[in-house]
């Protein structure tokens, strides 16, 4: 197990952890919560090795493989596939054992090395590389890119893979959802929670934690407190424990304030000296308790719009793209009327963003007419906050540039008590952006958008970088934002509270989801069902293995290749039977729950006994759990399936 004993650990002059204590089991799944700045990403490098602790013991068991994900965006020609199997160090050597043992044409080596290789199960590496990267939202067409080829985030999701695919005891992970769209994440969530070995996670997206996690540790003024339950257990016992501990510090002052009060009448006295000494005693040996002492999260509302127009934007016949004769989507037909709150849902790279900037302005449509009512002010967030952030420049410079254009009236002590409300006061209103943190600069984006008076957001990830505390706030501001809203986001939570409506993009279009978010899950399971139903009339009988060695292929004759193509048919055949069956084991008890439920809710209508319409609920809720369980399997052996076919 992990054990932290009295750890005090600084970083400059800053106390990251202040006589911590903590024990970590093997097999636990903890979620790791704190405000930006409180120390997580430091813990992490601590339990890595690559901090020490000034003061205090840190045992971690040297055996254990440990998995985590590299902060910096990887750079190589490798393809993609090859560069997650890159992860896994016993494969790799085992590769190289038999690459040499060929080259000495030493058979005992080359036997050997064939042991390594099998204990490595490097003949389904390349299947099981695929089919992380196609959880991860990689089509088939791009398992073969070098990893040089896609952008920063894309990037990521590829170290994000590697460290899923290292064999590991141990699994680190530091914000992973960031870079992730909807659909990564409900398959990140699925494969976590079936990871057999310790992970600890940093996250400060609830439902994530919810479902992969079983233990909550709050870093919080360098002390370690652990919870039992994922995020929405530790807010309940968290809101529990303070208010305990309020009420327990109430008391004691008020039991300081009656022993202090008689001491000092009756010390002088005689007949009462003794008693009060005995008093004095027992005060100067009560232990005393800490007041409750909450930080101050961020609060903030939307200013009121200045005018509410009915028709805010309007797109018609539109292509959205960046280069002329290039679109990304074609056609779109929507309107944005006032009062309107929409999520808008899809992978990424289909087009979302895209979407967004054309709303903005900041594309220009491709073909068509983009339309902005009269009246209308737009507030957009941008996903990449350099987009619209210089980094050279402080807070104070930003606001007073947009201040000039919109509210030139203003003063410079105006813009510092707006600044403070977002918690920039004092030198961090000049510092400058390009040296803040990513939670700080959306922190700045924010108050650069309220300041704005919209009567229309377009928000593009606006819960990148923003911990727990911060997001609650945002969403609290949007349920009370009086204008429009398109916000494109992968934190349900926020989703769920702040849109009424759905717009899909996918396939180069933009159409209405008629649905919620649980309704989203499972039409991206069925889309990923009929992606493998187009595929099996595919399902090639030359398919390569899933992983050769050196010597599967060289020279030889027609017979030994049509040897080996025979033999890896028949790999592939073994190796797909049983994902097959049990993919139609996960079909059919789909089947039955469905119609378990038709008749539940059939049932429903006609019930007037309370107790077997609470039943009927309660089963109803237990079959939707299942379902999810189940789809969530179904879509993972289809994601296996499709990548050992593709070979």
């Amino acid at each position: 197990m992990i054990r932290l004993q009295s750890v005090t650990l600084r970083r400059a002059s800053k106390v990251v952890l202040d006589n911590a204590d903590l024990t970590i089991r093997p097999g636990e799944k903890i979620g790791l919560v704190g405000a930006n700045g409180a120390g997580k990403s430091s813990l992490f490098a601590l339990l890595l090795g690559q901090l020490h602790e000034d003061s205090g013991s840190v045992e971690f068991p040297p055996q254990w493989r440990v998995a985590s994900v590299a902060q910096n965006a990887p750079d190589s020609d490798l393809p993609a596939t090859d560069f997650v199997c890159l992860a896994d160090t016993a494969l790799q050597a085992a590769q190289a054992a038999m690459r040499d043992a060929e080259q000495r044409r030493d058979g005992m080596a080359q036997a050997e090395a064939a042991e390594a290789l099998e204990l490595a199960d490097a003949y389904t590496a390349t299947a099981r590389a695929e089919a992380l990267l196609l959880g991860l939202g990689f089509t088939l067409a791009e398992l073969r890119r070098p990893v040089r080829d896609f952008s920063g985030g894309w990037r990521m999701r590829l170290a994000l893979a590697q460290a899923l695919f290292q064999p590991s005891d141990c699994l680190l992970l530091d914000e992973p959802t960031n870079h992730l769209d909807l659909d990564a994440l409900v398959w990140l969530e699925n494969w976590l929670t079936r990871y057999a070995g310790t992970l600890l996670v940093i996250s400060h997206d609830r439902e994530f934690l919810d479902a992969a996690t079983r233990v909550t540790v709050q870093l919080e003024h360098g002390v370690l407190q652990r919870y039992a339950g994922g995020y929405t257990a530790f807010e309940e016992r968290r809101a529990e424990a303070l208010q305990q501990q309020a009420h327990a510090y109430a008391r004691q002052q008020q039991d300081i304030a009656h022993l202090t009060s008689f001491v000092e009448r009756f010390r002088a006295k005689a007949t009462k000296a003794k008693q009060a000494q005995s008093r004095l005693k027992a005060l100067e040996r009560m232990e005393r308790l800490a007041p409750v002492m909450l930080s101050n999260p961020l609060r903030f509302a939307f200013l009121k719009p200045a005018r509410q127009p009915q028709q805010l934007l309007r797109l018609r016949g539109v292509d959205c793209g960046y280069a002329p004769g290039q679109p990304i989507l074609r056609g779109v037909e929507r309107d944005i009327l006032a009062g309107a709150r929409i999520g808008v849902l899809g992978a990424n790279g289909q087009g979302k963003s895209t979407l967004v900037k054309t709303l903005a302005g900041l594309l220009p449509a491709l073909a068509g007419k983009a339309q902005p009512g009269v009246d209308v002010v737009v507030g957009y967030y941008a996903q990449q906050e350099m987009d619209v952030l210089r980094p050279d420049e402080s807070p104070m410079r930003h606001l007073a540039r947009l201040a000039a254009q919109i509210q030139p009236q203003t003063t410079t002590q105006d813009w510092r008590n707006w600044l403070g409300r977002f918690q920039f006061s004092g030198e961090m209103a000049e510092q400058a952006v390009g040296s803040m943190s990513g939670g700080e600069k959306a922190r700045l984006l924010l108050a650069l958008l309220v300041w704005q008076r919209p009567n229309v957001l377009l928000l593009d990830e606006p819960t990148n970088h923003l911990d727990l505390a911060t997001r609650e706030a945002l969403t609290l501001a949007l349920q009370e934002f009086g204008g429009a809203m398109l916000l494109v986001s992968h934190d349900r939570a926020l989703l769920r509270a702040a849109c009424d409506d759905y717009w899909l993009v996918a396939d180069g279009q933009v159409r209405d989801f008629e649905g919620d978010l649980d309704d989203y899950q499972r039409w991206v399971l069925e889309r990923a069902r009929a992606r493998m139903r187009e595929r099996e009339p595919q399902a090639s009988s030359d398919a390569a293995p899933a992983m050769s060695t050196p010597t599967a292929i060289g020279q030889g004759s027609r017979k030994d290749l049509r040897r080996n193509a025979a033999q890896s048919r028949q790999q592939l055949a073994q190796q797909l039977r049983p994902l097959q069956r049990e993919m139609t084991q996960a079909e059919q008890r789909l089947a039955a729950l469905q119609a378990e439920r038709a008749a539940l809710e059939q049932e429903l209508i006609v019930a007037r006994d309370a107790a077997r319409i609470a039943e009927c609920g309660r089963r109803i809720k237990g079959i939707g759990d299942e379902e999810g369980m189940v789809e969530a399997r179904w879509l993972e052996l289809a994601s296996q399936i499709e990548a050992l076919q593709a070979g």
